[in-house]
């Protein structure tokens, strides 16, 4: 949404009010009209989200999986490939280190560009670098295709998050990241269930289970991705712009705008106050990079998307050395489940992590507990006559990740809107989704098979590993107990001089406070339960 680069108060003219040049209305518009418009943009937009989110996720957690698939015919990763245990961490620990370098520029790329073209890029590059892992023969292609994927895909996460904010106000986009966050649950389990299909056609064709199962995942992601093109709408323009089409524009497909007519021009109206300029400079980077809260972000997702990833990439060894016995196909049966735990929690959650946001670290540092206690459970419960009940604690393991991620991410958009405006949200979600990555980092190539001493077998094998991830988990529940304290104290506005807007009424407001904000204030905590919109 273009609007002046010099923010200037907003003035009163007649019955409207200008702010950087743009009307804005002077009055409410109704509360049903509202919410009818944001339903519309959510039916255009989240199952866009949800469907690239699903098949990029289950790319990315294939390797995972390929590690015990046809693992007694000798068709597994390893064996296929001549992979020592540490050469397969290396392998899976290469992709987060690009995604770590990549993430923040291809996010800040994006704000340049047409979003929903580069969303489909992003797909389409993905499906390729999937459908070619189908043909890896050593370990130098292990490397070479994780680092291509974790260069490709990086941008994604944080760009999703930041796409949502060119159409939604930062206080609604919480619930809905968890609605499309779920599809990386439900990709999990799904690929869990559908690679035990794909061991029944291992040796057809001359490939192997894990082979099938990265080409014919790839060649769907592909398709996705060039619908994309169609299905996902461009950025908002005010009412009566049109888009420039000219140059290389003109050969990219045009896809239909989210809104038109009258419910444009309302939307328009009811998000003109959170948007700041959108020409952005080093000297904008470098004041996200130092903001005070953008640190107890990071340290929050390093924890909880290491953990993550971890059980992501491991699942199915951890349970093999609960229960040594299971074949291929019965260990991805098990490691579905864990997924769908995952996936229950997000549904429960988050709903009530935005109704009661000044409470984000509460809603935060729950789960996380109980992400620990599964740990150790995992680690010590249950016996060689019955391991089951270690199994038991990868499911509550499971439960406790669902809602952290969306809950950082809509906490990140929260806080770095209203003090930085759009670049805000781009770099700073970058930087918590990227640099928080390294955790993944630490999962994938330092424990579990890639600790040469944790990696023996034993009655309390990995032990060490669980151990190091409680340690992450525990420090993450600090830092959002800090970035709260820090909140109290210091205020949402510290350090920044933010322009203020001067209603009819004489109330001041923030620029970038929003109409849908306010109303969707009045009805957070308990008092807000009994009515979903409640009419002033």
């Amino acid at each position: 949404m273009e609007i002046s680069p010099s923010p200037e108060p907003a003035q009163e003219d007649g019955k409207r009010y200008y702010h950087n040049d743009v009307e804005i209305a002077a009055e409410e518009h109704d509360f049903d009209r509202i919410e009818k418009i944001y339903n519309k943009l959510d039916w255009r937009i989240l199952p866009a989200f949800w469907t690239l989110y699903f098949m990029c996720s289950a790319i990315r957690s294939n390797v995972g999986l390929a590690q015990t698939m046809n693992l007694k015919q000798g068709h597994d990763l390893a064996s296929v490939l001549h992979l020592s245990e540490h050469q397969v961490s290396t392998g899976l620990a290469l992709f987060y280190v690009c995604y770590v370098v990549f993430d923040l520029p291809a996010n800040l790329v994006m704000t340049k560009l047409q979003p929903h073209v580069w969303m489909s890029r992003i797909v389409i590059c993905v499906g390729l670098v999937g459908s070619c892992m189908a043909a890896m023969k050593a370990a130098w292609s292990l490397y070479l295709l994780r680092l291509l994927l974790g260069i490709v895909i990086a941008g994604m996460w944080p760009g999703m998050s930041y796409y949502l904010t060119l159409f939604y106000p930062p206080s609604r986009t919480g619930k809905r990241i968890g609605r499309y966050f779920t599809a990386a649950q439900v990709s999990a389990a799904v690929v869990g269930l559908v690679s035990a299909g794909f061991q029944q056609m291992d040796g057809r064709g001359g490939l192997v289970g894990f082979q099938w199962m990265f080409l014919i995942w790839g060649l769907v992601t592909i398709v996705v991705g060039f619908a994309l093109l169609w299905w996902l709408p461009d950025r908002p323009l005010p009412p009566g712009e049109t888009r420039n089409r000219s140059g290389w524009r003109k050969f990219i497909p045009a896809s239909k705008p989210a809104l038109t007519g009258e419910d444009a021009r309302v939307h328009y109206e009811d998000l003109t106050r959170v948007y700041q300029r959108t020409q952005w400079t080093a000297k904008d980077l470098l004041q996200v990079f130092l903001d005070p809260y953008a640190w107890p972000l990071l340290i929050c997702y390093f924890g909880v998307v290491g953990v993550g990833y971890g059980i992501q990439n491991y699942g199915t060894v951890i349970i093999k050395s609960i229960k040594p016995n299971l074949t291929g196909v019965q260990l991805s049966l098990l490691f579905a489940p864990i997924w769908i735990m995952d996936l229950i929690a997000i549904l429960l959650v988050t709903p009530f992590s935005d109704r009661f946001h000044r409470h984000r670290a509460l809603f935060f540092s729950i789960p996380v507990l109980i992400q620990i206690a599964g740990l150790l459970i995992t680690t010590y419960s249950g016996s060689q006559a019955n391991p089951w009940p270690r199994y038991g604690g990868l499911l509550i393991v499971g439960f406790g990740l669902g809602p952290t991620v969306p809950i950082i991410m809509a906490w990140t958009n929260e806080i770095f809107q209203p003090r930085h405006g759009e670049v805000g949200v781009a770099a700073a979600s970058a930087l918590v989704s990227g640099w928080g990555n390294l955790g993944s980092v630490v999962t994938t190539y330092a424990l579990y098979t890639g600790w040469s001493a944790d990696s023996k077998p034993g009655p309390k094998q990995f032990h060490k590993s669980n151990l190091v991830m409680i340690g992450i988990l525990a420090a993450s529940i600090l830092s959002s107990i800090g970035l709260t304290i820090m909140l109290k104290v210091l205020g949402l506005d510290y350090g920044r001089k933010q322009k203020r807007i001067t209603t009819r009424e004489g109330e001041d407001l923030p620029p970038t406070i929003d109409n849908a904000a306010r109303r969707e204030a009045q009805q957070q905590g308990l008092k807000g339960l009994g009515r979903l919109w409640p009419r002033r």
